[in-house]
């Protein structure tokens, strides 16, 4: 942003009358305070043109897929005549293209405007939501499921890469918990939701499961069509930002990550990312955390019910657990940020999930209270650590191309975890899960060792830095393609 020499002037004249003393110095001290307001204003600005719009993509997109646990204790499954593990399978199908199509999504969204790919496969998903609420048999259900997993790939990997491409490294971790509290909060407002849209029961004919999947697919389909006009696209192309202020968001960003830049996608570049240890542990890292994720999403209106309360009562009862989560994953946002550390937050959500997998392994010893109480322990634990992962893995790699490919990486093998949620909750098994619950805790604390290897790793890679043993990274011809391999980076701990 340019310098107005009549606001530094203004700046000088007020120093003076306060301290006195070298005009010179007061001309610097002047010009410094001038470009931290102009920063300000730039970062408020940008906070209110990249995440709020994302946050509502964000919280339709996981509606819409987890809409389906609700559905399910409406009436879903007697409609269609589902038996056996037939919900485990619909859960299932809808991460196979969700994992498979995520890398190629951030590579066409590289190359695609933002505002016009993410508006397309929004669109897309909203119609398939409403074919959901259309469908006869499970055969009709498993395919819309399958859609919807291909459609909404692109959204989240996208949303993430997006994001951290406007903020630097520890300003970054508060944004993406705001966006990432989106999908806390939908199982909260989704539940509160589907309890006014089962009073829908009858209405046309339809009964009320359906119209949960009606509704929310007509209002993702609508917004998605708009949000073309509001998404933002890259910073250099962002409309929402002045000439100046372009300039001062891209100087700052080329501030923090210094020389480590990765704008050529060359056969060099390509063997950085595909042989980047950290880009797997962080995958793993999120494959551990998620699948708590995606089986308190997926199954907690049923958990509830199980423990006596009907269906619309269940729905309501699991607006508390997603708010209490909410405000756990926020506070861990700010304190992460403000202390520059990752690590120790990732484990402190382990150990809380843990207490709460542990006590509902014991069930058969404690009141229905004290399992209500485990399920927020697990839910808190689980969304401390799982947007962690994400900040702390874009952190650790620099450059517009290995960003997109590691973000994408992270969350579309990561989200294997969702086929294990899938899987592990047997019907046969209800009401205490012991599968279910002794696969989530294994699961934690395989993203508790990942998270471990990170740590010590990068740690490692700083200190070998810092003594100049990367230095002679600085003679091979495509210095200044290297990413987060080039000796002046510094990885967060």
């Amino acid at each position: 942003m340019t310098l107005q020499p009549t606001d530094i002037k203004r700046e000088i004249q007020h120093l003076e009358q306060v301290t006195g003393g070298d005009a010179e110095k007061n001309f610097e001290v002047a010009a410094h305070q001038f470009d931290a307001k102009a920063e300000k204003k730039l970062l408020y600005k940008t906070d209110l043109h990249v995440v709020p719009v994302l946050f509502v993509l964000f919280i339709l997109a996981f509606l819409d897929r987890i809409n389906i646990g609700n559905a399910r204790i409406q009436g879903m499954e007697e409609e269609l005549n589902m038996s056996g593990n037939d919900y485990n399978v619909v859960l299932f199908i809808f991460f196979i293209p969700y994992i498979l199509f995520e890398v190629p999504s951030n590579i066409v969204i590289k190359r695609v405007a933002p505002s016009t790919w993410l508006a397309l496969i929004m669109t897309l998903w909203g119609i398939v939501t409403i074919g959901e609420g259309l469908v006869n048999t499970v055969g009709g259900l498993i395919a819309m499921r399958f859609l919807l997993g291909l459609f909404e790939a692109g959204l989240f990997p996208g949303c993430i890469y997006l994001i951290s491409m406007y903020y630097k490294r520890y300003e970054l971790q508060w944004r993406l918990t705001l966006f990432f509290s989106a999908s806390i909060l939908a199982g909260a407002f989704g539940g509160l939701l589907a309890y006014a849209l089962a009073k829908m029961e009858g209405i046309q004919g339809y009964r009320g499961w359906r119209w949960i999947f009606i509704i929310e697919g007509v209002a993702t389909a609508v917004i998605g069509i708009v949000s073309k006009f509001f998404i933002p696209d890259w910073p250099h192309t962002a409309k929402f930002l002045s000439d100046d202020e372009r300039t001062l968001l891209l100087a700052r960003l080329a501030s923090d990550q210094g020389d480590s830049a990765m704008d050529r996608l060359d056969k060099g570049a390509q063997r950085r990312i595909i042989r980047d240890w950290k880009i797997y542990a962080g995958m793993f890292a999120y494959f551990g955390v998620v699948n708590t994720g995606y089986a308190s999403s997926f199954f907690i209106p049923t958990i509830v019910k199980e423990l006596g309360y009907t269906s619309e009562a269940a729905q309501v009862r699991s607006i508390p657990i997603f708010i209490v989560a909410t405000v756990c994953a926020l506070t861990t946002a700010v304190l992460t940020d403000r202390l520059r550390h990752r690590y120790a937050f990732t484990i402190a959500g382990v150990l809380v999930a843990t207490v709460g997998y542990v006590v509902l392994l014991c069930q058969a010893y404690v009141s229905a209270g004290v399992k209500y109480f485990a399920v927020f322990l697990i839910t808190s634990g689980g969304y401390i650590t799982q947007p962690v992962t994400l900040a702390w893995m874009a952190n650790c790699v620099s450059g517009h191309y290995k960003r997109a490919v590691a973000t994408a990486f992270q969350i579309g093998l990561g989200n294997s975890g969702g086929i294990v949620a899938s899987n592990v909750f047997l019907d046969s098994e209800a009401p205490r899960y012991p599968t279910g619950y002794g696969v989530s805790l294994g699961m934690m604390w395989i993203c508790a060792v990942a998270c471990t290897v990170l740590f010590f790793g990068v740690r490692r890679e700083n200190k070998k830095r810092d003594r100049g043993e990367r230095d002679y990274r600085l003679e091979y011809e495509d210095v200044d393609n290297l990413g987060d391999d080039h000796p002046s980076y510094r990885f967060a701990t």
